[in-house]
């Protein structure tokens, strides 16, 4: 089955675009002009991955990939983020969010499907890790659900991403560009500050259950993930 993509741009011409790009990729697209088309694009059938763009009418695309990331029926869709906006700041405003990657206009078809096959192909590799746990923390990985104890943990489809790949590598110190090449894949480009940015949305998810602790920076050197708080 093509795997449904769901184009939220206000500009019909980048619409029709995106979705001859994604038609040649063998993905299935499908139009949104704004956030309420959008949501009830995704009431009819969930998709495989979003293209949201950041300037929209009504609600932005920062304000949508937020909701999005609150709302279980969305959370652990992939957002990429379509944006004219090219600064650093606004590249980390769209990752704090909840955004898992961004394109700058102008963008060509080929690099908007590398980035799309990098990002769908992440969350399948989610799909297929398993179960594990360090002290209190636990991972589910045929629900793909994280657990403190009998508490459920919110977190986003990165943050998992990066913390199962912690726990499974717990007590060694990780510069930013290993965890690059590890979480996001080495064929990838993205920013080193980037993981900056997912430790410490990560951090934020383990806060309510205090065990953000685990997740500890090795000054000059990484990051490091330990159950000795």
């Amino acid at each position: 089955m093509q795997k449904r993509i769901l184009i939220v741009d206000d500009e019909p011409a980048i619409r029709d675009m995106v979705a001859f790009a994604l038609r040649k990729g063998e993905y299935e697209p499908v139009h949104a002009g704004d956030g309420r088309e959008a949501q009830a694009a995704i009431a009819e059938r969930v998709p495989d991955l979003i293209l949201l763009d950041w300037m929209l009418p009504g609600a932005s695309g920062l304000e949508l990939a937020r909701r999005w990331r609150r709302d279980a029926l969305t959370r652990d869709i992939p957002i990429i983020m379509l944006t004219a906006r090219g600064e650093e700041n606004d590249r980390v405003g769209g990752l704090e969010a909840g955004v898992d990657d961004y394109v700058v206009k102008p963008f060509s078809a080929r690099e908007l499907l590398a980035r799309i096959r990098a990002v769908l192909r992440r969350s399948r590799e989610d799909d297929e890790d398993g179960s594990v746990q360090v002290g209190d923390l636990r991972i589910d990985g045929a629900s793909h659900r994280v657990f403190a104890g009998d508490a459920q943990i919110q977190i986003g489809p990165t943050e998992y991403r990066l913390l199962h790949f912690f726990m499974t590598h717990a007590e060694r110190v990780y510069t930013r560009n290993q965890l690059l090449d590890h979480v996001w894949g080495g064929n990838t480009y993205v920013e080193e500050r980037t993981v900056d940015v997912h430790i410490r949305r990560l951090r934020r998810a383990l806060e309510p259950v205090r065990l953000e602790g685990m997740v500890q920076t090795v000054r000059g050197a990484g990051y490091r993930f330990s159950a000795t708080l």
